[in-house]
């Protein structure tokens, strides 16, 4: 079953529920299925990979919201985008744990044959590709550039 079906299943039941908030963001999530597949030069049906990264930039997107809104103390926009945010993560692939992380860019980090700081370049491309979808950029920058300077 697609993501895309997974989806329109959880907003009929979500209707059935009469569950506003839920069925809000099932359709938020739709709608970007929706517009990654009319989108210029595409031509199928859009693969599982471009439904991981739209899933990502979605909860990345929901997370920086909800810390700028807690930031202003606007907590009533913030628990809504934590929400949001939660019924996203259902249909996130599951994230890597730092231990998992750590262990995966050391083997990247050989296989490239990395030696210090200045190969952080080398490293990130390999480990987007390899670790897309199963952690965020920020935290697989983050731990590169830590275990290049020891």
């Amino acid at each position: 079953m697609s993501l895309k079906q997974k989806i329109d299943a959880d907003i009929k039941a979500a209707m059935l529920a009469k569950n506003k908030e839920e069925l809000d963001a099932l359709r938020s999530i739709k709608s970007m299925i929706l517009l990654a597949e009319t989108e210029k030069g595409v031509t199928a049906e859009i693969t599982s990979d471009t439904e991981s990264k739209l899933l990502m930039k979605a909860a990345k997107q929901r997370k920086e919201s909800a810390d700028i809104f807690q930031q202003q103390n606007r907590a009533d926009l913030a628990e809504k985008e934590l929400f949001q945010l939660s019924v996203i993560s259902r249909y996130l692939p599951k994230q890597l744990s730092a231990e998992e992380l750590e262990a995966e860019l050391k083997k990247i980090i050989d296989e490239v044959g990395a030696k210090g700081p200045q190969d952080v370049g080398k490293v990130m491309g390999s480990a987007t590709k390899k670790l897309a979808g199963l952690a965020e950029g920020k935290a697989i920058s983050d731990t590169v550039k830590k275990l290049l300077a020891s």
